[in-house]
């Protein structure tokens, strides 16, 4: 793990499951996280990715999304490193 970025594997999960993951995650994350990094993969479809990008936008922790290149990653940023 990078220091200040918590990655999780939603790999396998719907979109409830990966609510109730990433929702609990948010909800204990130490103030020296800044980045919590999602993968959730995109040949398999893309309603995790949209679910996640969707619901996690306007999240009050949330500052702004950071989008993969390759679309199979999610980044929240809950606050800009200096």
């Amino acid at each position: 793990m990078e220091s200040g970025v918590i990655t999780v594997d939603l790999h396998g999960k719907n979109t409830y499951q990966a609510k109730i993951t990433v929702d609990a995650l948010l909800r204990r994350v130490r103030p020296g996280t800044y980045r919590v990094r999602l993968i959730h993969g995109c040949h398999g479809g893309t309603a995790l990715r949209d679910f996640l990008r969707a619901e996690y936008a306007r999240h009050p922790k949330v500052k702004r999304l950071i989008l993969s290149h390759d679309g199979g990653a999610t980044e929240l940023v809950l606050r800009e490193y200096v």
